[in-house]
Formats: C-alpha cells, sequence, structure tokens
C-alpha cells in the first residue's frame, strides 16, 4: 500500500481537516460512557498543534435521522478541550460560508470541531459537492478514523479529490500493524473469533484459515459451528441457516478451528448458572459463556504465540456471571511477547474494564473495518488515500 502519511506531508502553518471517529458511548446520564475513541486521536492532534496548524476535526456520533441535538458534538469539544488542556471551539454547522469564516478567525495551533457530519445524508451517499464544499474549510486532508475507512462516504473518500490527503497516526499504525499480521505474521499465529453470528464473520474465517495455525471460536456462534458437529445444544443462539456453512468450514479447516469444550449455561441471562459439556447442554439451558477448561485450553494453546488476533467477546460479558471467558481471555492475552491486534467495540470495552488497554500491540475500534481488512477486501478510504498519492494531488 502506498500513501501518504502525516510526516510526509506539510502541515505548519496549514488548515488541516482531521477526520476523525468519536462516535463514543453515551450513558443514561448522557455522559461519555467510554472516551477511548477521543484518546486515540490525540497523538495526531497534538502533532499538528506542534506544527502550529489550524486543526479543524470532523467526526459522525451516533445514528441521527435529520438533525437532533442529543447527537450535537458540544459534549465531544468538552471532552477534548478537557484532554488536551487548551479550548476546543466548537461550530454548529460543518459546512458553509459561517464555518468559513468561523475557521478564518482561527490562529495558528488552535483547534475546532465542527457539527456531527451525519446531520447531512450527503454525507453517507458520498456527495462530491458535500466533499468539495468541506475541502473549502482547509489546505489539507488528514484521515485518522480507521474505524470508517470501509465505507465510501464523503469525509474519507470523496474528500481526497480535492486536497492533498495523508494517514494520521492512529490510522497508519492500525492498518501497517494489521497488514503485518495478514502478510507476514511472527508464528504460532492465533485467532480468535467470538461474537454472536457466524455470518458476520464467514469471510475473515475463510481469509484467515489460510493464514492462521489455530482459530478459537467463542461466543454464540459457537453454538452454530457444535449444532454442525451434531452436539446438543439446548437452548443455546445459533443460526439455523448456517450450520451447513458452518461444517462445512470445519471440515476445510482439517484441525485449525478449535471449540469450546465446556460453558456456562443457564435458563435465561438472569437465572442461576452452572458449568455444562458444551455436547450435552440441557433442553432448558443455553450457553453464554465459555467454562473454565476451555479458557485453560485456549490459554494453553495462546501461550506460545507471537501473533494474536481477537474479535469478539466469547461470553455475554455485560453480564458479569458470563463475562469471566472474556476477562480471562483478555488477561491471557495481555501476557504474551506478541504481536496482539484486538477490533471491535464490545472488545476493547472488555480490556478497558480490565486496565489491559495498554499490554496490547493495537486495539482497534473499527470492529467492521478490521473484519473487512482481515478478510482481504480492499477498504475504499485506504484505496482513496493511495489514489490521490498517485495522482500527487
Amino acid at each position: 500500500m502506498a500513501f501518504r502519511t502525516l510526516k510526509d506531508i506539510n502541515v505548519r502553518h496549514k488548515k488541516v481537516l482531521v477526520r476523525v471517529d468519536f462516535n463514543v458511548p453515551i450513558d443514561s446520564r448522557g455522559r461519555i460512557a467510554d472516551d477511548t475513541r477521543i484518546r486515540a486521536a490525540i497523538p495526531t492532534i497534538e502533532y499538528l498543534l506542534r506544527k502550529q496548524a489550524i486543526v479543524i476535526l470532523m467526526t459522525h456520533f451516533g445514528r441521527p435521522k435529520g438533525v437532533e441535538d442529543k447527537f450535537r458534538t458540544d459534549i465531544l469539544a468538552q471532552r477534548l478541550a478537557e484532554l488536551l488542556k487548551r479550548p476546543v471551539y466548537k461550530y454548529d454547522d460543518v459546512i458553509g460560508a459561517d464555518v468559513e469564516d468561523s475557521i478564518n478567525v482561527l490562529v495558528y495551533g488552535e483547534v475546532c470541531l465542527l457539527e456531527n457530519l451525519r446531520f447531512y445524508p450527503e454525507e453517507e451517499k458520498n456527495d462530491e459537492g458535500f466533499a468539495m464544499a468541506l475541502s473549502e474549510l482547509a489546505d489539507v486532508y488528514v484521515n485518522d478514523a480507521f474505524s470508517v475507512s470501509h465505507r465510501a462516504h464523503a469525509s474519507v473518500h470523496a474528500i481526497t479529490k480535492y486536497l492533498p490527503s495523508a494517514a494520521g497516526f492512529q490510522l497508519q499504525k492500525g492498518i501497517e500493524t494489521m497488514d503485518r499480521a495478514l502478510h507476514n505474521p511472527k508464528r504460532p499465529y492465533l485467532a480468535v473469533m467470538g461474537g454472536a453470528k457466524v455470518s458476520d464473520k464467514i469471510e475473515v474465517i475463510e481469509n484467515l484459515l489460510k493464514k492462521v495455525d489455530a482459530l478459537l471460536i467463542g461466543g454464540a456462534m459457537m453454538f452454530t459451528f457444535l449444532k454442525a458437529t451434531g452436539a446438543s445444544i439446548g437452548r443455546s443462539l445459533y443460526e439455523p441457516d448456517k450450520v451447513a456453512l458452518a461444517g462445512k468450514l470445519l471440515r476445510k479447516a482439517r484441525g485449525k478451528i478449535v471449540l469450546p469444550v465446556d460453558c456456562v449455561a443457564a435458563k435465561s441471562p438472569k437465572s442461576p448458572a452452572k458449568v455444562v459439556d458444551v455436547r450435552k447442554i440441557p433442553s432448558g439451558r443455553m450457553g453464554l459463556d465459555i467454562g473454565p477448561e476451555t479458557q485453560a485450553i485456549y490459554a494453553q494453546m495462546l501461550s506460545g504465540a507471537k501473533t494474536v488476533v481477537w474479535n469478539g467477546p466469547v461470553g455475554l460479558f455485560e453480564v458479569p456471571k458470563f463475562a469471566k471467558g472474556t476477562f480471562a481471555l483478555a488477561k491471557t492475552i495481555a501476557k504474551l511477547d506478541a504481536t496482539t491486534i484486538v477490533g471491535g467495540g464490545d472488545t476493547i470495552d472488555a480490556i478497558n474494564k480490565r486496565g489491559l488497554g495498554k499490554k496490547f500491540t493495537h486495539l482497534s475500534t473499527g470492529g467492521g473495518a478490521s473484519l473487512d481488512f482481515f478478510a482481504g477486501k480492499t477498504l475504499p478510504a485506504i484505496k482513496a488515500l493511495e489514489e490521490n498519492y498517485a495522482r500527487r494531488i
């Protein structure tokens, strides 16, 4: 992949438009529940400020239907200002003369945040007119939002037709780390796939099976695989229409896919739970976490790994009694002397709840983008950066 990175482009005394992903979760009191995504952009922002650039940030936030006050970016600007320990000016629009006038009165070394990109339907339509209007705000464009780089949206794709473009530090690190894991990994190389649905990860599993030494399965998706082996899975969630495909993947894997041997089962997430043989789950119970024997087996298999890719919790970790498997896995992987890559907000949330985030090589908040990358797909926003570099815009 050939694209410009932040240090390849002159940003001193420039207006720099930076696409970040500040799409953070909000709790029931309207407060930011986890600011990981905001913190991830700080190295790029601080570099630009040291270069005396005017930093213009843009992000999406939630899934608004039109303009909704609860999805305005004021709360994001406030948190960023706290982290940077400097003012962050918040503007109430994304494009237009008023925004341009506001930016024009900023001085070098100042930072502002635009309104929610998704207040404009043109954003997700990759509208070139909208992208051109965005480009009028700045001299240089930087994409530091890997998590939306699998989308052909105006702020990550069409925008690159109008400004010199580069990858920010977060995006650069993510691409380089994952590219090594995909094409030139240190071995042993193991992957852990959790989450609910096989259908969400078919292409990733198929592609990784060509590359990994073992693929460990957890989460509700394990029951679709177990059903394909003839196991009695009780009331566990599975995808009936994907059982045949799961069986095909197991045969194709030739032993590389490793399934749990026990699980924590209950009649419902609120009911008392017990550990059972994963192939003999009582008819009235459902499996909601991997069991202690599986945790030990997976820990042993991972112990010598030099590259690990993990996507998706291995249990219903939102409920404490079904979180032990995910937390045990996080602790195991955090201790490894290996390249460790994690994709997806839920998995990262589990890791952060144990204070282990800094123990991993790379945390990719973009679950969908990382899945597409490991499935071997071309990410539209990365291709756009490559084309921008090739055209020498």
